[in-house]
């Protein structure tokens, strides 16, 4: 199977208020998002994070978490993952790193970017647009007005807006009214 997810702030303490999250605090909210991601991620799973992995800490912070959750894990980076430049991060911990990616599933194309995008490779070919970045920002009606240009081909990947877990390919499918894989 294959799982998306994005600006999971692992570590972040200021990103419980600023999203509203339902957490007292950042090891509950650690504890959630590791129980949520290995809940439905298995180890042979593919999980694309779609940015801003952890805000707070250094590489072997980020070396620990990665290596308690499931999954072959990719990374499109985010404004926030500053822990890649540590020299103790190892990179390994992900199969890749990019800035941008395009995956063909069974004759569908998705582009992963961390940030939304007005228009993508194939957006009049009916390719997805996986984004992140703007966490529940949609709570702001002027964030709203722009988010909703990008129309029902784009999907905000983000865990605030998927109850703090990843989120399947075919639930993405389903969710722009797409075809059964």
């Amino acid at each position: 199977m294959i799982y998306f997810t994005a600006d999971t702030h692992f570590s972040h303490a200021n990103i419980i208020n600023l999203c509203a999250r339902p957490f007292a605090n950042v090891e509950q909210m650690n504890n959630k998002l590791i129980l949520n991601w290995n809940s439905c991620v298995k180890n042979d799973d593919e999980i694309y994070v779609l940015g801003d992995f952890m805000f707070k800490g250094n590489g072997i912070d980020a070396n620990n978490l990665l290596q308690r959750l499931n999954g072959m894990k990719y990374l499109i980076k985010g404004n926030h993952d500053k822990y890649l430049e540590d020299t103790t991060f190892d990179n390994d911990n992900f199969v890749w790193i990019k800035d941008y990616h395009v995956l063909n599933n069974q004759k569908m194309k998705f582009v992963l970017f961390h940030y939304p995008i007005f228009e993508w490779d194939g957006y009049f070919g009916n390719a997805i647009h996986l984004y992140s970045h703007v966490h529940n920002c949609s709570k702001n009606p002027a964030q709203q007005k722009r988010l909703d240009l990008l129309g029902k081909m784009a999907v905000n990947v983000g865990v605030d807006m998927n109850g703090f877990s990843p989120v399947s390919i075919e639930e993405i499918v389903r969710k722009v009214g797409g075809i059964k894989l």
